[in-house]
């Protein structure tokens, strides 16, 4: 299951895992734990670059999010593992 340290939000950390290119699993570590349960129904099972799309540059504190955070783990996990046949 890939992780992602957060920086600037209350959660502390995301966990997630994806499965053809979709996200499932996903939890946060700390946070307001309502709005991320919801945040982790409301994208499970969405291919990955849909979930970027919608949530990044969701701002609340320090100039970032949850939502924003989660897209940040996203494309790093994209980073490093790019769809078959994409150029990194």
């Amino acid at each position: 299951m890939p992780s992602f340290r957060t920086r600037g939000t209350c959660s502390r950390e995301i966990i997630f895992t994806v499965e053809d290119d979709k996200l499932y699993d996903l939890k946060f570590i700390g946070g307001c734990s309502g709005s991320l349960q919801a945040i982790a129904r409301l994208t499970k099972g969405r291919p990955i670059d849909e979930v970027i799309e919608i949530l990044k540059g969701i701002r609340c504190r320090n100039n970032t999010s949850c939502p924003d955070q989660l897209t940040k783990a996203l494309l790093e996990y994209r980073e490093k593992n790019p769809k078959p046949g994409e150029k990194l």
